[in-house]
């Protein structure tokens, strides 16, 4: 699990737990942001045997891409197959509100280099290699069928990578929305292709924290991002610890 902005109480809630800071991990970047812990978290939840990461990197914390997904390549290493990715992000989307959870169907990223750019490692996968199905069609149903039986609303769509750290423009989020975006943000897609690079199978989902750029008379901020994610954190617990009790192994 790569657990996102806000949302990283999740692994403090595992069983029988161990639990490695990032700067003890030989060759793992460190995370810098406000709400990320930087911890490798093991543990039991749900009954299943899980591996989270409470924070992430980011490519604008001056990462290149092989160190921001090089963490996801570490699982893979480990004999781990499936992955949940997290996030707080923009809604492009005008039927979306803050507070809203949306499973990711597919992405979009038009910026900053491919984290697989480079020789590549044939150990881990084929130099070109399929998105058609980043995201798992079996973990998505899952994730619909949970959400309804918690009676949790799940939006749908389709994540839009942005290179960060400032907030999009509004004529930014305008063009985003006419590529097809329904919500924007700064993570998950380099670890999404890494992940797939290795045909792992990956379950992604956002919280909706504030609307993007220009679709409402208000500034952007990161306070507002981690309220909104403070806020929803408990149906998102729910939603995800409900999805690991179900899923397959």
């Amino acid at each position: 699990m790569v657990l996102g902005s806000g949302l990283g109480g999740l692994a403090d809630e595992l069983e029988d737990a161990v639990a490695i800071s990032y700067k003890d991990i030989p060759f793992f970047p460190v995370s810098t942001v406000f709400g990320h812990k930087g911890r490798l978290v093991a543990g039991n939840l749900e009954g299943k045997r899980v591996l989270c990461m409470q924070g992430r990197f980011h490519y604008y914390e001056g990462y290149g891409m092989a160190q921001v997904v090089f963490p996801i390549q570490v699982m893979h290493a480990m004999g781990i197959r499936q992955l949940l990715v997290t996030n707080a992000a923009g809604g492009v989307n005008t039927a979306f509100q803050p507070g809203d959870l949306m499973l990711i169907t597919d992405h979009i990223k038009l910026i900053a280099d491919s984290p697989m750019r480079g020789p590549n490692h044939e150990e881990l996968g084929e130099r070109f290699f399929d998105m058609t199905h980043a995201y798992d069609k079996k973990l998505c149903a899952l994730a619909r069928e949970e959400a309804k039986r918690l009676s949790i609303p799940l939006q749908e769509g389709v994540y839009m990578f942005f290179a960060g750290p400032s907030y999009e423009t509004p004529a930014e989020i305008r063009s985003a929305r006419i590529l097809g975006a329904d919500a924007i943000g700064m993570s998950t897609v380099p670890e999404a292709i890494a992940a797939s690079h290795m045909r792992m199978q990956v379950l992604g989902i956002s919280c909706i924290t504030n609307m993007a750029a220009g679709i409402l008379d208000q500034p952007l901020n990161h306070t507002e991002v981690m309220e909104t994610s403070d806020r929803v954190k408990e149906a998102f617990t729910s939603l995800v610890r409900n999805v690991t009790r179900l899923w397959p192994v």
